[in-house]
Protein backbone atom coordinates (compact mmCIF):
# COMPACT_ATOMS: atom_id res chain seq x y z
CA UNK A 1 0.00 0.00 0.00
CA UNK A 2 2.55 2.84 1.07
CA UNK A 3 5.84 1.71 -0.22
CA UNK A 4 9.41 3.84 -0.03
CA UNK A 5 12.00 2.71 -2.62
CA UNK A 6 15.79 3.73 -2.13
CA UNK A 7 14.18 6.89 -0.36
CA UNK A 8 17.43 9.11 0.03
CA UNK A 9 17.32 12.64 1.91
CA UNK A 10 20.02 14.46 3.58
CA UNK A 11 20.66 17.84 5.12
CA UNK A 12 24.06 18.98 5.01
CA UNK A 13 26.60 16.03 5.48
CA UNK A 14 24.02 14.22 7.40
CA UNK A 15 22.22 11.49 6.08
CA UNK A 16 18.78 10.98 7.38
CA UNK A 17 17.18 8.61 4.92
CA UNK A 18 19.59 6.23 3.43
CA UNK A 19 18.16 4.64 0.24
CA UNK A 20 15.22 3.05 2.51
CA UNK A 21 12.98 0.52 0.77
CA UNK A 22 10.07 -0.84 2.99
CA UNK A 23 6.23 -1.49 1.76
CA UNK A 24 3.80 -1.12 4.36
CA UNK A 25 0.51 -2.94 3.82
CA UNK A 26 -3.40 -2.49 4.66
CA UNK A 27 -4.29 -4.02 8.07
CA UNK A 28 -0.97 -3.54 9.92
CA UNK A 29 -0.17 -0.80 12.70
CA UNK A 30 3.42 -0.58 11.85
CA UNK A 31 5.84 0.56 15.07
CA UNK A 32 8.58 3.50 13.78
CA UNK A 33 11.60 2.96 16.08
CA UNK A 34 15.49 3.11 16.49
CA UNK A 35 17.56 5.57 17.94
CA UNK A 36 17.37 9.34 18.20
CA UNK A 37 18.32 10.65 14.70
CA UNK A 38 17.54 7.22 13.41
CA UNK A 39 15.60 9.26 10.74
CA UNK A 40 12.00 8.44 11.75
CA UNK A 41 10.86 12.00 11.95
CA UNK A 42 12.46 12.59 8.22
CA UNK A 43 10.30 9.24 6.92
CA UNK A 44 6.82 10.90 8.68
CA UNK A 45 7.73 14.27 7.18
CA UNK A 46 8.33 12.40 3.58
CA UNK A 47 5.02 10.63 3.96
CA UNK A 48 3.36 14.23 5.12
CA UNK A 49 4.93 16.21 2.21
CA UNK A 50 6.64 18.29 4.46
CA UNK A 51 10.14 17.39 3.64
CA UNK A 52 10.68 16.24 -0.12
CA UNK A 53 13.26 13.55 -0.34
CA UNK A 54 16.84 14.50 -2.52
CA UNK A 55 16.48 10.75 -4.62
CA UNK A 56 13.91 7.66 -3.96
CA UNK A 57 10.30 7.33 -4.83
CA UNK A 58 7.42 7.45 -2.23
CA UNK A 59 4.20 5.46 -3.22
CA UNK A 60 0.59 5.05 -2.12
CA UNK A 61 -1.13 2.26 -3.69
CA UNK A 62 1.23 2.03 -7.02
CA UNK A 63 0.71 6.45 -7.69
CA UNK A 64 3.32 8.61 -6.94
CA UNK A 65 3.27 10.51 -3.61
CA UNK A 66 5.61 13.16 -4.89
CA UNK A 67 4.05 13.87 -8.38
CA UNK A 68 0.53 13.47 -6.95
CA UNK A 69 0.25 15.65 -3.90
CA UNK A 70 -3.54 15.64 -3.82
CA UNK A 71 -3.31 11.85 -2.49
CA UNK A 72 -2.41 13.14 1.06
CA UNK A 73 -6.00 13.79 1.64
CA UNK A 74 -5.51 9.90 1.67
CA UNK A 75 -3.45 10.23 5.23
CA UNK A 76 -4.87 11.54 8.51
CA UNK A 77 -1.88 12.77 10.63
CA UNK A 78 -1.24 13.36 14.55
CA UNK A 79 1.62 15.32 15.73
CA UNK A 80 3.30 15.23 18.85
CA UNK A 81 2.82 18.15 19.72
CA UNK A 82 -0.73 20.12 18.42
CA UNK A 83 -0.84 23.73 17.10
CA UNK A 84 -4.27 25.32 16.66
CA UNK A 85 -4.87 29.04 16.44
CA UNK A 86 -4.95 30.13 19.59
CA UNK A 87 -8.21 32.78 18.66
CA UNK A 88 -10.01 30.03 17.59
CA UNK A 89 -12.88 27.90 19.50
CA UNK A 90 -12.90 24.28 19.42
CA UNK A 91 -16.00 23.99 17.98
CA UNK A 92 -14.89 26.74 15.30
CA UNK A 93 -11.42 24.61 14.27
CA UNK A 94 -13.88 21.52 13.52
CA UNK A 95 -15.70 23.55 11.14
CA UNK A 96 -13.30 24.87 9.27
CA UNK A 97 -11.44 21.84 8.81
CA UNK A 98 -14.70 20.41 7.40
CA UNK A 99 -14.99 23.58 5.03
CA UNK A 100 -11.40 22.84 3.67
CA UNK A 101 -12.07 19.31 3.24
CA UNK A 102 -15.91 18.83 2.04
CA UNK A 103 -14.91 18.58 -1.73
CA UNK A 104 -12.68 15.16 -1.10
CA UNK A 105 -14.42 13.37 1.60
CA UNK A 106 -18.11 12.87 2.11
CA UNK A 107 -17.37 10.38 5.37
CA UNK A 108 -16.16 11.68 8.41
CA UNK A 109 -15.25 9.96 11.76
CA UNK A 110 -16.47 11.20 14.89
CA UNK A 111 -15.96 8.25 17.41
CA UNK A 112 -13.31 9.85 19.42
CA UNK A 113 -15.07 13.00 19.60
CA UNK A 114 -18.14 11.47 21.11
CA UNK A 115 -15.26 9.40 23.15
CA UNK A 116 -13.40 12.40 24.04
CA UNK A 117 -16.48 14.44 24.76
CA UNK A 118 -15.42 17.49 22.57
CA UNK A 119 -19.05 18.85 22.70
CA UNK A 120 -18.54 20.22 26.00
CA UNK A 121 -15.31 22.15 25.28
CA UNK A 122 -16.40 23.61 21.56
CA UNK A 123 -16.77 27.03 23.38
CA UNK A 124 -13.39 27.10 24.76
CA UNK A 125 -10.48 28.62 22.83
CA UNK A 126 -7.90 26.45 21.99
CA UNK A 127 -5.17 29.16 24.04
CA UNK A 128 -6.68 27.54 27.18
CA UNK A 129 -6.70 24.24 26.55
CA UNK A 130 -4.56 21.68 28.71
CA UNK A 131 -1.93 20.18 26.99
CA UNK A 132 -3.94 16.57 27.17
CA UNK A 133 -6.71 17.98 25.93
CA UNK A 134 -4.60 19.45 22.76
CA UNK A 135 -3.80 15.88 22.19
CA UNK A 136 -7.21 15.05 22.44
CA UNK A 137 -8.34 16.94 19.67
CA UNK A 138 -5.44 16.16 17.60
CA UNK A 139 -6.28 12.45 17.29
CA UNK A 140 -10.16 13.18 16.52
CA UNK A 141 -8.72 15.36 13.53
CA UNK A 142 -6.87 12.94 12.40
CA UNK A 143 -9.90 9.82 12.40
CA UNK A 144 -11.94 12.73 11.10
CA UNK A 145 -12.18 12.12 7.87
CA UNK A 146 -11.85 8.33 7.21
CA UNK A 147 -8.45 8.05 5.89
CA UNK A 148 -7.12 5.32 4.88
CA UNK A 149 -3.70 5.83 6.49
CA UNK A 150 -2.66 7.02 9.84
CA UNK A 151 0.27 8.81 11.32
CA UNK A 152 0.55 9.02 14.77
CA UNK A 153 3.50 10.17 16.31
CA UNK A 154 3.41 9.89 20.10
CA UNK A 155 -0.14 9.25 20.31
CA UNK A 156 -0.64 9.20 23.91
CA UNK A 157 1.73 11.34 25.43
CA UNK A 158 -0.02 13.61 27.96
CA UNK A 159 -3.81 12.00 27.34
CA UNK A 160 -5.14 10.80 30.59
CA UNK A 161 -5.81 6.68 31.30
CA UNK A 162 -9.45 6.67 30.34
CA UNK A 163 -8.17 8.73 26.91
CA UNK A 164 -5.55 6.57 26.25
CA UNK A 165 -7.33 3.43 26.36
CA UNK A 166 -10.06 4.77 24.10
CA UNK A 167 -7.72 6.02 21.58
CA UNK A 168 -5.94 2.52 21.68
CA UNK A 169 -9.19 0.26 21.23
CA UNK A 170 -9.56 2.76 18.26
CA UNK A 171 -6.26 1.86 16.82
CA UNK A 172 -7.15 -1.64 17.01
CA UNK A 173 -10.60 -1.31 14.87
CA UNK A 174 -9.04 1.06 12.47
CA UNK A 175 -6.68 -1.33 11.80
CA UNK A 176 -9.12 -4.41 11.84
CA UNK A 177 -11.14 -2.48 9.39
CA UNK A 178 -7.82 -2.78 6.95
CA UNK A 179 -6.04 0.60 7.86
CA UNK A 180 -2.49 1.42 7.67
CA UNK A 181 -1.47 2.75 11.02
CA UNK A 182 1.88 3.85 11.34
CA UNK A 183 3.17 4.91 14.84
CA UNK A 184 5.80 6.33 16.64
CA UNK A 185 6.05 6.41 20.77
CA UNK A 186 8.79 6.36 23.66
CA UNK A 187 6.12 4.72 25.83
CA UNK A 188 6.98 1.11 24.25
CA UNK A 189 4.35 -0.55 26.77
CA UNK A 190 1.45 1.42 24.85
CA UNK A 191 3.02 0.25 20.92
CA UNK A 192 3.26 -3.38 22.44
CA UNK A 193 -0.93 -3.71 22.47
CA UNK A 194 -1.71 -1.88 19.33
CA UNK A 195 1.17 -2.60 16.80
CA UNK A 196 1.29 -5.97 14.56
CA UNK A 197 4.73 -5.22 13.38
CA UNK A 198 8.08 -2.77 14.25
CA UNK A 199 10.40 -1.32 11.68
CA UNK A 200 13.58 -0.29 13.10
CA UNK A 201 15.88 1.90 11.74
CA UNK A 202 19.12 3.14 12.60
CA UNK A 203 21.27 5.86 10.33
CA UNK A 204 18.46 6.12 8.10
CA UNK A 205 18.41 2.39 7.17
CA UNK A 206 16.65 -0.47 7.84
CA UNK A 207 18.02 -2.88 10.26
CA UNK A 208 14.71 -5.02 10.17
CA UNK A 209 11.00 -5.15 9.40
CA UNK A 210 9.24 -8.10 11.28
CA UNK A 211 6.04 -9.00 12.99
CA UNK A 212 6.12 -8.18 16.94
CA UNK A 213 5.34 -11.87 17.37
CA UNK A 214 8.12 -13.07 15.52
CA UNK A 215 10.64 -10.93 17.73
CA UNK A 216 9.03 -11.81 21.36
CA UNK A 217 9.31 -15.77 20.18
CA UNK A 218 12.77 -15.58 18.64
CA UNK A 219 13.78 -13.18 22.46
CA UNK A 220 11.90 -15.06 24.32
CA UNK A 221 10.45 -12.06 25.88
CA UNK A 222 7.06 -11.34 26.11
CA UNK A 223 7.49 -7.11 26.38
CA UNK A 224 8.49 -5.52 23.48
CA UNK A 225 10.38 -3.00 25.63
CA UNK A 226 12.93 -5.67 26.55
CA UNK A 227 12.90 -7.24 23.07
CA UNK A 228 13.91 -3.64 22.28
CA UNK A 229 16.24 -3.00 24.37
CA UNK A 230 18.22 -6.49 23.12
CA UNK A 231 18.06 -5.11 19.61
CA UNK A 232 19.37 -1.52 20.98
CA UNK A 233 22.35 -3.66 23.09
CA UNK A 234 23.03 -5.78 19.61
CA UNK A 235 23.13 -2.37 17.67
CA UNK A 236 25.96 -1.16 19.51
CA UNK A 237 27.33 -4.29 20.34
CA UNK A 238 26.46 -5.18 23.80
CA UNK A 239 25.14 -8.45 23.09
CA UNK A 240 23.29 -11.03 20.80
CA UNK A 241 20.44 -9.99 18.50
CA UNK A 242 16.58 -11.44 18.89
CA UNK A 243 17.13 -14.70 17.38
CA UNK A 244 20.96 -15.10 17.30
CA UNK A 245 22.32 -17.30 18.90
CA UNK A 246 25.36 -15.93 21.72
CA UNK A 247 28.63 -16.94 21.50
Amino acid sequence: MLAAHCLTKSFGRLRALDALSVTLSRGQAVALIGPNGAGKTTLIKCVLGLVRPDAGELTLDGASLLGHPGLRSRIGYMPQIGRFPEHMRVGQLFELMHEIRRDTHSRTDEDLMHAFQIDRIAHQTTRTLSGGTRQKISACLAFLFDPEVLVLDEPTAGLDPVAVEALKEKVCAERARGKLILLTSHILSDLDEIATDVLYLIDGRMQFYRPIEALKAESGEIRLSRVVAQIMRAASGDGPRPGASAP
